[in-house]
């Protein structure tokens, strides 16, 4: 009777796990190649989507930078980087060069890494619906959204999270 009784409660434990695993929606992923900070750069943003709620987030950006202080993107210094028309300069991700960026950032008041700000939205959206996220981006007006993501100091956080809203956008349809 007790072999019984524990075949019967291990069955129905291994049920509930594997009927809540198989209940699980897939995850899709979605990205955005997005103006999000001004003419001079683009930000590419990575949303990992369960249904209609964002699991992980992930953004950089991409701006063009001097080659003797910077790291450049892949191939920067072979046939790629000669189609740049400025020599000196190469295309580079900002996060890689944090140090470099956020130097240029603190001359303009800045206290918060470029690196440490895209952690502070990756994490803000990370748990929203899309729902959720459209209305807080509906809620005030885009110069408004510099102080309203706790952490987040950067001139275009509403920028970045619409980036965020795209990628999320496109994983809905992938």
């Amino acid at each position: 009777m007790k072999k019984t009784f524990s075949l019967v409660i291990t069955l129905v434990a291994l049920l509930a796990v594997v009927g809540t695993t198989m209940a699980a929606e897939p995850i899709k992923m979605g990205k955005a190649d997005f103006a999000a900070h001004g003419t001079r750069c683009f930000a590419v943003a990575v949303v990992a989507l369960e249904g209609d709620t964002i699991v992980g987030a992930y953004i950089d950006e991409y701006q063009m930078l001097p080659k003797e202080d910077t790291v450049g993107v892949p191939n920067s210094d072979k046939d790629f980087g000669a189609a740049f028309a400025n020599p000196d300069q190469w295309l580079a991700s900002k996060k890689i060069n944090n140090e470099y960026y956020s130097n240029n950032m603190a001359r303009a008041g800045s206290v918060v890494t470029i690196a440490d700000n895209f952690k502070v939205l990756e994490q803000f959206v990370t748990g929203m619906t899309i729902a959720e996220l459209e209305a807080f981006l509906s809620a005030k007006e885009p110069a408004d959204y510099v102080d309203m993501v706790t952490g987040a100091t950067l001139v275009d956080n509403y920028g970045y999270l619409r980036a965020f809203l795209a990628a999320a956008e496109d994983a809905l349809n992938n």
